[in-house]
């Protein structure tokens, strides 16, 4: 009798432990759920994200993922090691679901950089000469963008209708005869200092690398689509959480267009 009631006593003890340590476990789970992990890498995005996780609702609490490159911070979204990233333009991100069979969406656009050419050698489009090299993005996005700005300029002449999503297979009308070079756009910067380059497409981030401002540049976008904002994104399965609504509403908030319109005048505009 007295050994049933012991294992009686260690039974109702190991249920009660066991319930405690699922309470421990929920309370965690509930607590690590109010993390929200964004991927980032440049100064200005790196900035806007920091400054809404100072400013985002109480029990929130927003972790900057820092990257290097214009890859890892899909790649991460994509595979749900972060909950979102704010680094790219709608059209970048549509071309990485079509490559990776992805699902990211853009939750909210945040602001439109001032882009535009940028030359060592010339400080007139008009003084560039026949058969200058043009160093271009070589994704297809920011290379379409690029090629619209030259056309809009009436350097070339691109296929009708291509608009932003123009290559160039689509240039139909080159009188200058201008020579493309292909180049990633981590290097653009680099590639002002180069002899032989005549002008660089660049956006004011890259390069500022070298000391430059859109102050500087040769030609600037002149029409600006909307959908080339810099814009927080996150996956379809997650784009209507609690977290990304709270995290919206941070990087939409006052404080960040006051460091927007402040600190980032000279190279970018609010687009909310």
């Amino acid at each position: 009798m007295r050994k049933k009631v012991v294992i009686s006593m260690l039974a109702v003890a190991a249920l009660m432990f066991a319930g405690c340590s699922g309470k421990k476990e929920a309370e965690t789970e509930k607590k690590t759920d109010k993390v929200i992990k964004v991927a980032s890498h440049i100064p200005s995005t790196v900035e806007v994200v920091e400054l809404a996780g100072k400013n985002i609702e109480p029990g929130y609490k927003v972790e900057l993922v820092q990257v290097n490159d214009n890859i890892q911070y899909n790649e991460l979204l994509l595979n749900k090691e972060i909950d979102a990233n704010f680094a790219q333009h709608e059209p970048f991100m549509q071309k990485f679901n079509e490559e990776k069979n992805g699902n990211l969406v853009v939750v909210q656009k945040i602001y439109n950089a001032k882009v535009g050419f940028y030359s060592k050698n010339y400080q007139e489009i008009k003084d560039l000469p026949e058969g200058a090299k043009i160093a271009l993005p070589s994704d297809v996005s920011n290379e379409g963008r690029a090629l619209a700005i030259l056309a809009d300029a009436g350097l070339i002449q691109l296929k009708d209708g291509v608009g932003f999503n123009g290559t160039i297979k689509d240039v139909v009308g080159n009188p200058k005869k201008l020579e493309w070079v292909s180049v990633d756009l981590l290097n653009l910067a680099e590639a002002y200092n180069e002899k032989d380059i005549a002008m660089v497409y660049n956006y004011p981030t890259y390069i500022a690398k070298i000391g430059l401002t859109p102050k500087d540049a040769i030609l600037l976008e002149k029409k600006v689509d909307d959908r080339f904002a810099i814009s927080l994104v996150a996956r379809e399965d997650n784009k209507d959480s609690d977290k990304i609504k709270a995290l919206k509403k941070a990087m939409t908030s006052d404080k960040v267009r006051e460091l927007l319109e402040t600190k980032y005048s000279e190279t970018l505009v609010p687009a909310f």
